[in-house]
């Protein structure tokens, strides 16, 4: 879950590499992932397509257990609202999807309206509940 990325975790990104335009996404699901490099296309295993991923940096050391690198990918599941607008995200997001206007190295990205798939709710409002517009 994107909630739970812990930003300590993002320290040693140098880059997000974007393997197709981010433009036209409401949202992206971000999640960390053990891969063998450190810089090249991790192999993706989900049921979906990948979006993008984060390079690491030179000082980036891989896990003494397993040899594997902790990183970001970026991925969108058949059922997510660019493919199924009217779908179970026409409104509302995956718990680890942000916005891909908000994600920069090292910053693990949010939730904004345009993620959420639309203005805040009347009962967000009225609780004082708001997100940004990015």
């Amino acid at each position: 879950m994107s909630a739970l990325i812990d930003p300590e975790d993002l320290t040693h990104e140098a880059e997000l590499v974007w393997l197709e335009d981010t433009a036209p996404l409401d949202y992206v699901r971000q999640t960390l992932d053990r891969v063998t490099g450190r810089n090249r296309k991790p192999t993706y295993h989900r049921h979906g397509r990948l979006v993008g991923y984060a390079v690491l940096g030179p000082g980036a050391k891989p896990s003494r257990a397993s040899g594997t690198y902790l990183r970001r990918v970026f991925w969108l599941a058949p059922h997510d609202r660019d493919e199924q607008p009217d779908g179970l995200y026409a409104s509302g997001a995956p718990s680890e999807a942000v916005d891909p206007r908000t994600l920069e190295p090292r910053v693990k990205g949010y939730k904004t309206e345009r993620s959420e798939g639309g203005p805040a709710s009347d009962a967000m409002r009225e609780m004082g509940i708001t997100l940004p517009k990015a």
